[in-house]
């Protein structure tokens, strides 16, 4: 083992965001990839076995890069870093973050902040019906959504519809107060979340007002024929066979469309096959139809949400594995 002293620069200013608060990013760093780390006077010194050394010096790079184009860095950011050049891959975080797809009301930039969410939205926007599959987290719905917000603004399409089957996850509510929009409304609460954040309240319930803007149960596609529109179907696992057939046959011409789901989550009773699982077979090998599968890696939430989808997913697999029974001799 041959050790290593690295030496590189980083402009003062950048310093605290790239090695985090109290250095936080910096031991992570440390502990990762068994190195030390010597910060003085805006020079890094990494000290180590030669590999590593170097690849920490490829983290810190990109970092400082990001830096310097105005993020303010997360622990996501460091962990998706340090992950990509674990696996040796060409494409860093800096490559991603150049794919700006709209702001929010805030101003806050709308990115894909993975390889795989990077696919995702490339599928999206050079292709007609895209499939987003993925555990939770992974941002499916949410850059379907401003994928489909930045259409409407720049005239590609001329309506968005956004529709998920009505359908209670693993609970039975009951009788709801109110009119048929009250009813429905709990079901599509999350796609309102991301119109508002997006788009604003006014502009959304000005734009809905006209038509232009379509929130809906999937029932209500029925006997439709959708032109020059951006249609998302959320929460496509609880479709029946049936039900995805009749959305799929409803897309007319000039018309873009994003389902996304999330096979390890369907609410639908016991022993019912799910329509997004018989979609995905039947139609994968369609020209202009893509299916992006995003994993556990392209989880964005807080760090504890990718461990628990991980740790669900390592479960699963073990209760799937068939049981040896041993005989008795």
């Amino acid at each position: 083992m041959s050790l290593a002293e690295l030496m590189m620069e980083i402009p003062a200013e950048h310093e605290k965001n790239v090695f985090g608060q109290f250095d936080a990013y910096a031991k992570k760093l440390e502990r990762t990839f068994h190195t030390t780390l010597i910060i003085r006077d805006g020079k890094i010194k990494i000290v180590g076995e030669n590999v590593q050394a170097e690849k920490v010096r490829r983290v810190l790079k990109q970092l400082c890069e990001l830096s310097m184009r105005g993020n303010h860095i997360t622990e996501q950011q460091v962990d998706y870093a340090i992950s990509l050049v674990y696996e040796n891959q060409e494409a860093g975080i800096v490559e991603i973050d150049r794919e700006l797809i709209c702001h929010t009301l805030q101003g806050k930039p709308i990115k894909p902040k993975t390889l795989g969410q990077k696919r995702y939205v490339d599928a999206i926007r050079d292709g007609m019906i895209t499939f987003g599959l993925g555990p939770a987290g992974t941002g499916k719905t949410y850059l379907a959504m401003a994928m489909a917000i930045t259409a409407f603004k720049s005239n590609e399409v001329s309506r968005i519809i956004l529709t998920r089957p009505a359908i209670e996850a693993g609970e039975k509510l009951g009788f709801l107060p109110g009119d048929l929009q009250s009813k429905i409304d709990p079901y599509l609460r999350p796609l309102y979340d991301a119109l508002y954040q997006i788009m604003g309240a006014e502009s959304f319930i000005k734009n809905s007002e006209k038509g232009l803007i379509e929130v809906a149960p999937l029932a209500y596609m029925r006997g439709r024929t959708l032109d020059n529109a951006f249609i998302i179907l959320d929460e496509a696992q609880n479709t029946t066979p049936a039900q995805m057939k009749m959305f799929l046959t409803r897309i007319g011409f000039g018309s873009k469309v994003v389902i996304t789901g999330d096979s390890t989550q369907k609410d639908l009773p016991a022993q019912m096959v799910s329509g997004l699982d018989v979609a995905v077979k039947v139609v994968k090998d369609i020209e202009d139809i893509t299916v992006c599968t995003l994993t556990s890696k392209d989880v964005v939430r807080h760090p504890l949400v990718q461990k628990i989808v991980k740790a669900y997913e390592e479960y699963e697999k073990k209760s799937s594995k068939p049981k040896t029974v041993k005989r008795r001799k």
